[in-house]
């Protein structure tokens, strides 16, 4: 049994007879029946958790001084980015009157829907969420006096940009509804969001906020004089000042979201955003929202929007289908176009240079910055800067043609272009 199979000195060969034979016998199922019952008896072990009043050995969780206690349905836990601009304004809630525990997440959050027994296993932040919330792996909680066994009675989703925050809600509404049994977890109105306004527009003692994108441009095709507004686009709660960010905690009311359970239709809508089985089917769903916001913009009606002024309540099938598609039609947008090959943030690039119309060189850490300024460019300059970086390396398997001049160190072909030197140390200009 430990031998290699070329140091056996002999062959078995076994007809198709005895194979078929093998198979109708009913070894097979009984051996994968077994292994599905070690995975799922290791599953139950290692991701399951129970009502702890404190948890120990998860790094950067600031939790609520009441989770785990008799008033732990009234905790809400609070997925964010990044702890430094959450904790010390919501850290406060960690007392009786608000009492909010917060925890931070890297990266895109696993989609256990369809991972395996070893992907969950392995997946350290689906493991954390777990512990820090009490859940049991394929347990019910379809009785809402379940939900007492719980370290916290709500999850609420704060991220800095809305785009983010749609794609962290739609991951952890899937995942939710993935480890328990079914989705009672969503029928509780268990999962919140904090909204915070995108863009605000003043004027004199005028203040107007913005929650989305599609209700600012239609503001602005109404409003004749937009142009002599002071318009300001918020990348998040960094951007917000002090007094903003009072504002907001101080009445979380009013920028807390609820998610509603609404029936077959919200499943209907959780399966077609995250089954694996349903990539054609969400193919045709994003074909023909693009083509119903091209017959939108061609007849100048205004796009669909979900997050408004008065909005408090939303069901899961609005919220994929006018939301989360979104955030699917902008991620493909991210991608090269078939009419020049450009990302959009390339184009940006390009543009910003046309425009500077520069005969010199320039450090491309200042030229992030004009491009920031001149293209309405929103997003981390530190990934803007690697974008111009890319444009102009000219080594083997980069670009067949290289839209700026590497003035300098852009990395060599060995390491992929990810030795170059620092932004503020190189040079670029158009060819």
């Amino acid at each position: 049994m430990t031998l290699q199979t070329k140091s056996f000195g002999s062959k078995c060969p076994l007809s198709d007879k005895f194979i078929r034979a093998a198979t109708n016998c009913g070894i097979v199922e009984s051996i994968l029946n077994w292994v599905k019952f070690k995975a799922q008896t290791q599953l139950n072990k290692k991701c399951s958790s129970v009502k702890y009043s404190k948890i120990k050995g998860i790094p950067k969780l600031d939790d609520a001084n009441d989770a785990g206690g008799k008033h732990s349905s009234d905790c809400t836990l609070i997925l964010t980015e990044e702890t430094r601009e959450v904790s010390g304004r919501v850290g406060a809630g960690r007392d009786r009157e608000r009492p909010h525990g917060v925890f931070p997440l890297r990266g895109k959050i696993l989609n256990v829907r369809e991972a395996t027994h070893k992907q969950i296993m392995e997946n350290a932040e689906i493991n954390n969420i777990i512990k820090i919330v009490g859940l049991q792996y394929k347990k019910s909680y379809e009785d809402p006096e379940s939900l007492r066994s719980l370290r916290y009675g709500r999850i609420m989703i704060m991220t800095d940009q809305v785009l983010i925050r749609t794609g962290l809600t739609s991951r952890v509404c899937s995942s939710t509804s993935s480890i328990t049994t079914g989705r009672p977890l969503l029928k509780h109105t268990f999962l919140e969001e904090f909204i915070t306004p995108i863009v605000k527009a003043n004027k004199n003692k005028q203040a107007l906020a913005f929650y989305s994108i599609p209700e600012f441009d239609e503001w602005k095709k109404q409003t004749e004089n937009y142009k002599t507004w002071h318009v300001k686009y918020y990348k998040g709660l960094g951007t917000s000042t002090s007094k903003e960010a009072k504002e907001y905690f101080s009445d979380m009311e009013k920028h807390r979201i609820t998610f509603r359970y609404t029936g077959t239709e919200d499943d209907a809508a959780i399966t077609l955003a995250f089954s694996k089985k349903k990539t054609d089917d969400r193919k045709e769903w994003l074909t023909n929202f693009m083509e119903d916001r091209r017959q939108r913009r061609m007849h100048g009606l205004p796009e669909q929007y979900l997050y408004g002024t008065l909005t408090r309540h939303l069901s899961y099938n609005d919220f994929i289908n006018k939301e989360l598609i979104l955030f699917s039609n902008s991620d493909n947008e991210r991608h090269p176009s078939l009419v020049d090959g450009l990302k959009p943030g390339q184009r940006k690039v390009l543009f910003t240079c046309m425009k500077r119309n520069d005969k010199r060189e320039v450090k491309v850490a200042q030229l992030a910055g004009s491009v920031a300024e001149m293209s309405a460019y929103h997003h981390g300059e530190q990934a803007l800067m690697m974008t111009i970086v890319n444009l102009a390396q000219n080594f083997v398997g980069s670009n067949n043609v290289n839209i700026l001049q590497p003035l300098g160190q852009f990395g060599t072909r060995i390491n992929g272009g990810k030795d170059a030197a620092s932004p503020r140390y190189i040079f670029t200009m158009l060819r």
